[in-house]
């Protein structure tokens, strides 16, 4: 077997290491059981919320142990073909095998990455909420370049993407925006796109110089239904406001608009789509999923520093930097991680660094680790 063939095993086999600890395989079996015979109470629908949720549960079990399985025999399938060529010195059965290995190991340095998906909300849906910060018209343009490189980003995975809210800036693009997206581990991902993002480009109004805009990205889980978060009344105030967004699909003109401001936390969520009661119900649920947010917070010492370190949408608080000129390169100042296919990332291509981000939060490693790696 080639040396470089030989690589790509090893890259296969330690992704299915990986898959095996997380899945914890030895009690993989057992644990199916139990959901099985759960499953087959007759009470079980009595209570739909918690039938759902374990029916999620099992599917997830169910799917997390036929992918190994699955990577496992492809594996082991494509080494015997190698095997048998090289032993026939047929050059075609190797070459076709070889490149078999190496669309497996893509496969399964994915699965990989979504098994460290495994925090106590990185299954649910998620808020993510854009603000324009430092930088005026030029952050807003920036902000605007931000929601549609999102947008692109859940659309590609297949997930639902609902607006929320939306203000226009002055001149060009948009003050600020909140979407929920729906689908499979929505928040797992995106929640390590929590911070500052800073442009550096050259105006496209007209000034001809180079200039430095930045603009802050909030994501936090849609709580489930079984999860009890208490909002005291007398802790909330609700505000209804004529809204107007941005024009054509997004133009909303009614006095539906609602607000709550959280007097505790200083949480203000807002929800312009609607009807007013429709606009409360929403408001409310990304209220709770905020403070649910912040409780994750506390429990989670490397999310909680991240956080904290946000600040201001401004100088020293960036998470990762766009340059567009004088040269093209993306970098996260978290993990290193960089690349000079700008427009790309721009077009939605994020996979890459949310995974950096999160095999160095499972890692336990510092930003000043990663940067000596």
């Amino acid at each position: 077997m080639r040396a470089e063939t030989q690589n790509t095993v090893e890259k296969i086999r330690k992704s299915l290491g990986l898959l095996e600890q997380r899945l914890d395989w030895e009690t993989a079996e057992f644990r199916l059981e139990e959901f099985n015979a759960r499953v087959e109470d007759p009470n079980l629908w009595d209570d739909p919320a918690a039938a759902q949720k374990l029916m999620r549960e099992r599917q997830q079990l169910v799917d997390a142990m036929e992918t190994y399985k699955s990577i496992k025999q492809e594996l082991a399938d494509q080494i015997e073909l190698i095997e048998l060529g090289e032993m026939e010195e047929d050059e075609e059965v190797v070459s076709e095998a070889e490149a078999a290995l190496k669309a497996l190991a893509e496969t399964a340095g994915q699965k990989e990455l979504e098994a460290l998906l495994d925090g106590e909300a990185d299954g649910n849906d998620t808020f993510l909420e854009i603000n324009a910060g430092a930088g005026g018209t030029e952050a807003c343009d920036w902000a605007a370049m931000l929601q549609r490189m999102y947008v692109r980003w859940a659309e590609k995975r297949g997930y639902e993407v609902e607006l929320q809210s939306e203000e226009a800036g002055a001149e060009a693009g948009i003050k600020s925006c909140a979407y929920k997206i729906s689908g499979p581990n929505a928040y797992g991902w995106l929640k390590s796109e929590s911070g500052v993002h800073r442009l550096v480009r050259i105006s496209p109004f007209g000034k001809g110089t180079r200039e430095t805009s930045f603009a802050s990205v909030w994501v936090y889980p849609v709580v489930d239904d079984n999860i009890e978060i208490e909002v005291n009344p007398a802790d909330i105030r609700v505000d209804t406001y004529r809204s107007s967004g941005a024009g054509g699909q997004h133009v909303n003109t009614t006095d539906s608009a609602v607000r709550i401001t959280h007097h505790p936390t200083g949480i203000v969520v807002t929800s312009s789509e609607k009807s007013q009661h429709q606009n409360r119900d929403i408001a409310m649920k990304a209220l709770k999923s905020r403070l649910y947010q912040m409780e994750l917070d506390k429990r989670n010492a490397a999310i909680n520093e991240a956080h904290e370190n946000k600040g201001s949408a401004g100088w020293g608080n960036q998470i990762r930097s766009y340059v567009l000129q004088p040269y093209q390169m993306v970098k996260d100042l978290r993990t290193n991680h960089e690349t000079s296919d700008t427009q790309g990332v721009l077009d939605g291509d994020l996979d890459p660094f949310m995974g950096a981000t999160l095999a160095q939060q499972v890692s336990g490693k510092s930003r000043a680790d990663a940067r000596e790696d």
